[in-house]
């Protein structure tokens, strides 16, 4: 079934020449967005306008690091001359290090904070120059359980998403002042099984993996897609990111002392790391990696996702109705 729509609307993905970022872009071309692909990688993003315009979508090339606000603005003006008015912009663009944080150096911690927190700040930026006159549009910015639960071995990544978190609450409540009709939404990922783990810089002696279980990027996409029409305030995708919210909220210091152990062996294979293999982390990788990663064996074609009002209200039901149950068995043992 086509997903086109009658006018086809404008759209910038950043981080698009691969994973998720491309996965959405592609989305957005089955639906029949018009698509500008921001990365840094030339190959990949001529893969992605390619697999864009496959399904149906346009797609325009723009090279782009997020980390730079000049060229940040510059692609968002391109993106207006060349393909008309954007009315969707997701930040999604990221780099890490897998690493224990003695052994970060501070311009690598840097780094992942200038591409991973500060480029959504450049995006949204970006995108309100654009959007504000207009007074319409929809700015997705790309979670993860991280933001809420950080881990060891990534502690600038997950500085970097609590802090997109923490922006997004901000603005949101200004864009609420000023009686916008603007919508600012966040979603929030699971593991998925991307090219990140072959191209980020690692410090581990062992191959990085995503924490099971693991997603495909295309299944997620879908789900980023009803954000994108719903326009929620978050959305949560797949069963571990509820799951790692609430443990945190009612028990962060057993959730500490577990994934001590849990998440250094969840995050690595039993195959030795390339000690010479290269990284992305200040410059892109030359070739086309796609969207998917080296999991697909054990990557789930499925996923499902949450609104964070209807988990809330199901956990305080039960909480209530715990209350009720142990109340009744406490006044039964006082008649008897």
């Amino acid at each position: 079934m086509s997903h086109a729509t009658q006018t086809p609307r404008t759209a910038v993905v950043t981080g698009a020449s691969a994973g998720v970022g491309r996965a959405i872009a592609v989305a957005l071309g089955r639906r029949g967005w018009k698509v500008a692909l921001l990365a840094r990688g030339i190959d990949g993003l001529a893969g992605a306008r390619q697999d864009v315009e496959e399904v149906g979508g346009s797609g325009l090339v723009i090279p782009t690091d997020v980390a730079d606000p000049g060229a940040v603005f510059a692609a968002a003006q391109r993106a207006e001359d060349e393909l008309g008015p954007v009315e969707l912009w997701v930040n999604n663009a990221m780099v890490t290090v897998f690493s224990e944080f003695a052994d970060l150096s501070p311009e690598e911690f840097r780094r992942v904070t200038e591409v991973t927190y500060l480029g959504q700040v450049h995006g949204t930026m970006a995108a309100l120059r654009h959007m504000q006159p207009r007074d319409r549009g929809t700015i997705v910015q790309m979670g993860s359980a991280l933001a809420y639960r950080s881990i060891p071995l990534q502690s600038a990544y997950c500085g970097a998403k609590a802090a997109i978190r923490g922006f997004t609450d901000s603005l949101r409540s200004e864009l609420e002042h000023q009686q916008s009709g603007i919508h600012l939404t966040m979603v929030h990922l699971p593991a998925v099984n991307t090219p990140q783990f072959d191209w980020s810089r690692s410090h581990l002696k062992h191959r990085p993996m995503p924490v099971p279980p693991i997603h495909e990027p295309e299944v997620v996409a879908e789900e980023v897609m009803k954000a994108v029409e719903t326009r929620p305030r978050e959305l949560w995708i797949g069963d571990a990111v509820p799951k790692a919210i609430l443990g945190t909220m009612l028990a962060p210091g057993q959730l500490d002392k577990m994934l001590a152990t849990k998440a250094y062996e969840g995050q690595v294979t039993d195959k030795p790391a390339d000690q010479d293999r290269e990284d992305n982390l200040f410059s892109p990788l030359p070739g086309d990696h796609g969207s998917r990663g080296r999991f697909s064996d054990s990557a789930r074609q499925s996923v499902r996702s949450y609104r964070p009002q209807v988990v809330r209200a199901a956990v305080l039901a039960a909480g209530v109705l715990g209350s009720a149950a142990l109340g009744a068995i406490a006044a039964g043992r006082r008649r008897r």
